[in-house]
């Protein structure tokens, strides 16, 4: 079970809570924005060379989302302004989430498309080449199997 998250007692503890919650979410946004930045270049060994920091902050927001839910109430008393901040700053984070999901979601897309078409010029390469309508040889073992795909990570 996650320890219970601090209650917030007094204005100091609700800024400190909301300055925390901010930093937290600052970071995060520019971890995802220099991977987006990566990817969308091109360089996805760059792009997702932070996944363990990115995994730590990502957790870290959450436990932090987790502690204002907590302290709502205590936060809207105490700090009314700080509130008004983390709504503002989670539209934000949220459109650069949207923003790295999109650019991550592109760059899949792309890299399955491009080991599609591979697949099957190589396949259309393997199949021998005559007069009429191609159609493989009957084998006595059964049908014929794709030959497998090598690649390469080192280029």
């Amino acid at each position: 079970m996650p320890p219970r998250p601090e209650p917030v007692a007094d204005a100091a503890g609700a800024e400190r809570l909301v300055a925390e919650t901010l930093r937290r979410m600052e970071e995060l946004e520019g971890v995802l924005e220099h991977e987006s930045a990566h990817i969308r270049a091109g360089r996805l060994r760059e792009g997702l060379a932070d996944e363990a920091r990115k995994a730590a902050l990502a957790g870290a927001y959450l436990q932090g989302l987790e502690t204002v839910k907590a302290n709502a109430v205590a936060l809207a008393r105490f700090a009314p302004a700080g509130v008004a901040a983390l709504r503002e700053a989670h539209r934000r984070f949220a459109a650069i989430v949207e923003t790295n999901q999109t650019v991550l979601a592109t760059a899949r897309a792309v890299s399955e498309s491009l080991m599609k078409s591979l697949s099957s010029e190589l396949a259309r390469a393997a199949q021998p080449q005559g007069y009429g309508a191609q159609r493989p040889a009957p084998s006595p073992y059964g049908a014929v199997r794709a030959t497998p795909l090598v690649l390469s990570r080192s280029l």
